[in-house]
């Protein structure tokens, strides 16, 4: 079964499953906005993350131990016309040459790095954002601000439909959410998961005043496991 579990917050639509054999299913979106495990051998141990007002400690689960193949990129890239890669200096061997990089400026990086660079497929030149990473409540050891994924979007004012294959915490749904965007988003580790569905939900129960768009439908869960 490539769909392990679905279930469907607001506008956002969050799969358990590997998007290998889930991407396939969905057919074509406006754009891709994902962060993919760069494969810089981050792997095992732990990572202390926070959930409500306190902390607790999740396993790595290898989770950057391997970077997508060609084959995924090859998906993403059939999947829309535009798509957003962060880390795409990590895959520059897998991508063409991009004229419209993004670069976040974390200003005291203190994690991987000082800054990460984003590759587009945007004709267009390269943007900076400034943000300092230190982000309370972050729960996966890769997880982007939600306002820098918001600025992304920013970049793709036409683009209605979004997908995220490698959701993880679900930071670009959230983004989603809050922009009126409709978003998918597949990831392969339940824990992760779930937690993407309690952040993206958050935002659903609490909307953003400036974006004016009529109430969602009720959350639906779906399981995949009992058929």
């Amino acid at each position: 079964m490539t769909i392990l579990r679905k279930e469907i917050i607001g506008n956002q639509t969050l799969l358990l499953g590997d998007c290998l054999q889930v991407m396939p299913t969905l057919g074509r979106f406006d754009a891709v906005v994902t962060d993919p495990p760069y494969g810089i051998g981050e792997s095992g141990g732990k990572f202390r993350g926070r959930k409500g007002g306190g902390h607790r400690v999740l396993a790595r689960k290898d989770w950057d131990a391997s970077r997508p193949t060609g084959e995924a990129f090859a998906m993403i890239e059939r999947a829309a016309a535009d798509q957003v890669i962060w880390g795409g200096n990590y895959f520059a061997d897998l991508l063409p040459p991009s004229k419209g990089w993004l670069y976040w400026d974390k200003l005291m990086g203190g994690d991987f790095a000082d800054g990460e660079l984003a590759w587009t497929s945007l004709d267009r030149a390269l943007r900076k954002f400034t943000l300092c990473n230190k982000m309370a409540g972050k729960v996966h050891p890769t997880q982007k601000p939600v306002a820098l994924m918001e600025w992304c979007l920013g970049f793709l004012p036409d683009a209605k439909t979004i997908l995220d294959p490698f959701m993880g915490s679900g930071t670009t749904l959230v983004a989603c959410q809050r922009m009126g965007r409709t978003g998918t988003g597949v990831e392969l580790d339940e824990e992760y998961w779930r937690i993407a569905c309690e952040r993206v939900h958050k935002a659903w129960q609490q909307p953003d005043l400036l974006i004016p768009d009529p109430k969602p439908p009720a959350p639906q869960q779906e399981s995949f496991l009992d058929v």
